[in-house]
């Protein structure tokens, strides 16, 4: 099934991205209070209340997408909530206020706050399947790669490109056990394995990245974590080719009434069309993409990556901030602590 909802072109200011990313360091700065406190739902929440409200002085007249869902039963950027000031262009968003809430919880590395935008009309809608099949690459293998031609073909031909052998090659996977078949799929080629408990946006884009040592993510995970990949990925050359994969008889029939053939092969551009979206991600805990939130007396030090398709331009982006003057025009409580604490 194409995307059938009608995409208005639109001219997105690059300045925008300038706006986009204090969105995302708010995220991770309030985030940022409850790393390895063990509360997925605390350091969430956080995120989330600190993204809502920086998003909508945003000018921009924007449609959630993608939002917290029905995985998280969160009541706050919800699929459909309008955000932005109401001015400027209509765009699709699509946010994740952290991916890797567990890594987030327990202090583990990568831990990321994400904010994509694109036009109107320009991002899949992934409401019907709630996972899918994903195969993402870097520029160098976007051409030769195919999800139907097998993990072994796949992997010789990544190979061939590279210039060494199967053993040279390193698969992302996100440790799960219905990656079980793949993961001895992938050992019997002789190529090596970088698994990841959570947060495969950032796998996604460290398979995208020329000095990553990772080639190549491989496996099932969310359909709409896998369209906000595909944001970055546009962004940076790369390529996604992903299946809708149903969990259950009832989520398939769901997706078939909705139109959708599971058999399709979903590309870049299927899961964002156009050329003019923006990536945004700032980190939580530091990882092999981004440093995470530290903080100090007080003052904050974040980093974040900003790409937007158009251009093609990926900038890295270290930022200080002064806490005392955030709280002159910020409702957020940057320099808070958990409620447990303040009781």
């Amino acid at each position: 099934m194409t995307n059938t909802r009608t995409r208005i072109p639109q001219d997105l200011d690059r300045n925008l991205a300038l706006d986009l990313v204090r969105v995302t360091e708010a995220a991770a700065m309030a985030a940022g209070r409850w790393v390895g406190r063990g509360d997925k739902e605390g350091g969430d929440g956080a995120a989330v209340d600190a993204m809502r409200k920086l998003i909508n002085s945003i000018p921009m007249r924007g449609v959630v997408v993608i939002g917290e869902g029905e995985k998280d039963n969160a009541p706050m950027l919800f699929n459909g909530e309008e955000v932005g000031d109401g001015s400027g262009p209509e765009v699709d968003v699509a946010v994740d206020p952290i991916d890797g809430t567990t890594l987030m919880s327990k202090g583990m590395p990568n831990a990321l706050a994400v904010l994509a935008v694109a036009e109107r009309g320009a991002m899949f809608d992934p409401s019907a399947v709630f996972y899918m099949e994903k195969l993402a690459v870097g520029p160098a293998y976007a051409d030769v790669v195919d999800i139907d031609a097998g993990v072994a073909e796949n992997l010789r031909r990544i190979a061939r490109v590279k210039g060494t052998d199967v053993s040279g090659v390193t698969v992302c996977v996100l440790d799960r056990p219905r990656h079980d078949d793949l993961v001895g799929q992938v050992r019997r080629t002789g190529a090596g394995i970088r698994f990841i408990s959570d947060g495969d946006i950032a796998g996604a884009i460290a398979a995208a990245r020329g000095e990553s040592d990772v080639d190549v993510l491989m496996g099932i995970g969310g359909t709409p974590e896998g369209i906000t990949a595909a944001c970055a990925l546009k962004c940076m050359g790369g390529m996604m080719q992903a299946k809708l994969w149903p969990r259950d008889d009832a989520e398939r029939a769901k997706a078939l009434d909705a139109g959708h053939d599971l058999d399709r092969v979903l590309s870049t551009d299927d899961l964002v069309t156009g050329d003019n979206c923006f990536f945004v991600a700032t980190g939580v805990t530091s990882g092999d993409l981004l440093r995470g939130v530290s903080y100090r007396a007080g003052g904050a030090y974040t980093q974040s990556i900003v790409m937007r398709s158009k251009s093609g331009t990926i900038r890295v982006i270290d930022s200080y901030h002064r806490l005392e003057k955030l709280a002159l025009y910020s409702a957020i409580d940057f320099d808070g602590r958990p409620l447990a604490e303040q009781e």
